[in-house]
């Protein structure tokens, strides 16, 4: 056997026994290979959009052209996810529910698991090849599953969008691929839905996956966003690439009990993405401190006039959290607003005061109502009188 069909034979046998991977188109280049920017402003001159937010209070720490509709490419597939996750919740679908691929869903192209026409995987190994491998295959069976068709789970995907105030986005594909029709979203409006699918825990199982596979190994999948291996605390979230829309990632990152997102649309490159970034989230986690609002002291216990007992304890309603530069967050002060009394009846929850919280300039940062920890019953006639005759009996 000559050397040339010796290295097909090699080849082939390589392709049988070693797992297929999926890949984004474009993912292949390495992230660490681009120039270093040095500043956020950097961002703005690499990238077409940019956003930056606190992803429990969505607090926004830095934007660019943060409302320019955009196409976000595969980056779609948050929304895809998101929808998958509510149904889970909602018990509609189970990680272990067997789904039938479609022919429609078979015949997607770009990224995908090669789904054959009638073969079944379980939700969690679709949703897992969506998350990891940006799989357009999976996202259809996956829509199919939900809704029953592509075209009603992107009905569901424009009501979602609309629910959470995703005023720029119009959505006519689960995948993000190329289509008729509108396909737009913007930078803050990724925020908003990316902020929504990390409310959902079981996610991140799927996008902090750095490799796995499916079909019992036979088929691998590499994570498309390079941050979950290169960068500290990283927990997603989804890469996304075509020719229109170029190079987009949401990436969240979270250390200390904080979690950042950073979006980024149509970067030149793929490295130049993955560095933007990572910048971003560098930036929020320098220099932001995310600070829970307690009080610094025991509130002191309100009297009450003609009361079935003689105090209420007020407590805090709330535990807002505030994000603040790290410069400013130990120099906040407190002040607690409370009456001396109030008159029975007093309900539980009936607010009492406030509590607000200062920062060294002398502005308000919040202010949190402060409530009756307990009910209080007002005194009946009798039980008034008989204080009265205790009383001069004692006087007496």
């Amino acid at each position: 056997m000559g050397l040339g069909k010796r290295c097909v034979c090699m080849l082939l046998l390589a392709a049988l026994v070693l797992p297929v991977y999926g890949q984004e188109p474009g993912d292949e280049e390495p992230w660490e290979t681009v120039e270093a920017m040095s500043s956020v402003e950097d961002v703005s001159a690499k990238v077409g959009a940019a956003v930056l937010v606190e992803a429990e209070t969505g607090q926004c720490l830095y934007e660019y052209q943060a409302h320019a509709r955009m196409h976000p490419a595969s980056v779609t597939k948050i929304m895809t996810m998101l929808l998958v996750c509510e149904a889970l919740d909602g018990g509609e679908l189970s990680e272990d529910t067997l789904v039938t691929a479609s022919a429609y869903a078979a015949g997607m192209g770009g990224s995908q698991i090669y789904l054959k026409e009638g073969e079944q995987m379980t939700v969690s190994q679709l949703l897992k090849s969506v998350a990891v491998a940006s799989a357009n295959d999976a996202a259809v069976a996956l829509a199919e599953a939900v809704a029953g068709s592509e075209g009603a789970f992107t009905e569901r995907m424009n009501e979602k969008a609309r629910e959470l105030g995703m005023a720029d986005t119009k959505f006519s594909n689960c995948t993000g691929l190329p289509c008729e029709g509108e396909h737009l979203t913007s930078a803050w409006d990724i925020a908003l839905m990316s902020r929504a699918l990390l409310q959902h825990d079981r996610i991140r199982q799927y996008t902090t996956i750095w490799t796995d596979s499916v079909r019992d190994g036979a088929f691998g999948l590499s994570n498309t966003n390079k941050l979950v291996r290169f960068y500290e605390g990283c927990t997603g979230l989804k890469t996304g690439f075509t020719q229109e829309a170029m190079y987009c990632l949401s990436a969240s990152a979270l250390r200390d009990g904080t979690e950042y997102i950073a979006v980024i649309l149509h970067g030149e490159t793929s490295a130049e993405r993955f560095e933007a970034a990572k910048l971003l989230l560098d930036h929020a986690f320098a220099n932001y401190k995310a600070v829970t609002v307690t009080p610094d002291a025991a509130l002191p216990p309100v009297a009450v006039t003609l009361g079935d007992a003689d105090y209420v304890q007020p407590t805090a309603a709330e535990a807002p959290r505030l994000l603040l530069r790290k410069s400013q967050a130990g120099s906040l002060t407190q002040t607690v607003t409370l009456p001396e009394s109030v008159s029975a009846p007093v309900e539980a929850g009936q607010e009492l005061g406030t509590l607000t919280v200062w920062d060294s300039g002398g502005n308000a940062l919040c202010t949190i109502p402060l409530t009756a920890g307990e009910a209080v019953g007002r005194l009946s006639f009798g039980r008034i009188f008989l204080r009265l005759l205790q009383a001069l009996v004692v006087s007496g």
